[in-house]
């Protein structure tokens, strides 16, 4: 009856629509009554925070995380000048632990902007190819990015005084909810409404938490992937066509449900099956 109530509450329409704040309460609550026996700092860890015999298996390859090359390659990779003798930390002065402070709403350009875009940004501003999005050097840089970061608190803001942000958000929440594809899912089918229920051999994770550990190493990719990776297989795998990573769709799905984990703490990278 909960789920029923808040998936009303969150597509409620016209006069009786929600504000973002009561939806990111409504949505946390849902998760920490559905599932009353998780802290709520565990959330963070995804399926493993509700699934005893996934986490014996995931705490076993923490103890030699699969990332940690990758942390070492973005590590590199961020203390490399570019050609013009400037660097990554001449964009970013408050250094690599920024990934809290994405995805933020740009108010000049109309947009979000996620952490991989403005890290491209950054080397198109000093003449340097775009990295591509999905795999390789941007989520190794992402990675070390996430690692630097680890224990920040995840706080987006969508501005009251600038509609089109409410309205990047607003589609972020249409896409999550809207079927799509042959086997007509949306996210919430998945990670809302049947979170921890076992869909072959692997538990469904709670939506709550689903953005603090990225990028992730997966053991069916066998490298580390960026957060729209996982955007675009999840629309494969109901049978419909995947949207280019970093296009505005994922982007603003991100921004809505990053926003909407507000106050979960970040312990990327990470690991999954």
């Amino acid at each position: 009856m909960l789920a029923v109530l808040l998936v009303g509450l969150m597509l409620a329409g016209g006069a009786f629509a929600a504000t973002p704040a009561e939806e990111q309460a409504a949505f946390q609550a849902y998760f920490k009554q559905r599932f009353p026996n998780v802290p709520e700092d565990e959330f963070k860890n995804g399926a493993y925070a509700i699934d005893p015999v996934g986490r014996e298996n995931w705490e076993a390859i923490e103890e030699f995380p699969p990332y940690e090359t990758a942390i070492s390659k973005g590590e590199t990779l961020w203390n490399t000048p570019f050609a013009n003798g400037r660097g990554y930390a001449d964009c970013f002065a408050d250094g690599p632990a920024i990934a809290a402070q994405y995805p933020r709403w740009d108010r000049e350009r109309g947009m979000v902007v996620t952490l991989p875009l403005a890290l491209n940004d950054c080397r198109q501003a000093n003449d340097e190819a775009p990295l591509k999005y999905v795999k390789g050097p941007i989520a190794d840089l992402v990675a070390y990015i996430a690692y630097e970061s680890r224990g920040q608190i995840t706080q987006v803001e969508i501005p009251a005084d600038d509609p089109r942000a409410l309205a990047a958000y607003e589609q972020g929440k249409r896409f999550y909810f809207a079927r799509r594809g042959q086997l007509n899912f949306s996210c919430a089918h998945c990670h809302f409404a049947n979170s921890g229920a076992r869909l072959r051999s692997e538990v469904l994770s709670p939506a709550l938490g689903h953005t603090t550990h990225w990028p992730v190493y997966r053991s069916d990719w066998g490298e580390m992937g960026t957060l729209h990776r996982r955007f675009a297989g999840c629309n494969e795998q109901v049978r419909a066509k995947a949207f280019k990573p970093q296009s505005e769709a994922y982007r603003n799905l991100e921004y809505f449900l990053t926003y909407l984990n507000n106050g979960q703490e970040l312990n990327g990278p990470g690991a999954r099956k």
